[in-house]
């Protein structure tokens, strides 16, 4: 875990600013968004995980909340379990949001990008 913290912190990653996005499994949702805020306007540095251990391929843990800036949750369950994990390291402290994006869409879905599009206007455009 060592070598994955110090990554963490690697220089090459430049300035940008690092989101974490999160769902259930981290394979449809978090990754579509992940996708949508890698693109211009924002242009962020991120990454997408899941919180069900059972079906996460990239599973949330302390290495990943550690590399966030913020973390972006598509349900409120989801945020209250990142809320939880993080209330127990000093060093994971960091916004967390809910974008309140149920479980019935496809991976890169139109309209599931027309959503995400719209709820990241709402927290970095204004």
């Amino acid at each position: 875990m060592r070598n994955r913290l110090w990554n963490c912190k690697n220089p090459y990653q430049q300035q940008y600013k690092r989101v974490l996005t999160v769902c259930s499994a981290g394979l449809l949702r978090s990754p579509t968004a992940a996708l949508v805020l890698s693109l211009e306007p924002y242009n962020f540095n991120t990454r997408s995980c899941g919180i069900d251990t059972g079906h996460a391929l990239i599973i949330f843990d302390k290495v990943l909340a550690c590399w966030a800036d913020e973390i972006i949750c598509m349900t409120k369950e989801q945020k209250e379990f990142v809320d939880n994990f993080i209330a127990k390291y000093e060093d994971t402290k960091k916004p967390v949001h809910n974008w309140d994006i149920p479980d019935c869409y496809a991976y890169r879905e139109l309209e599931l990008i027309k959503i995400m599009q719209e709820r990241a206007r709402g927290y970095y455009e204004n």
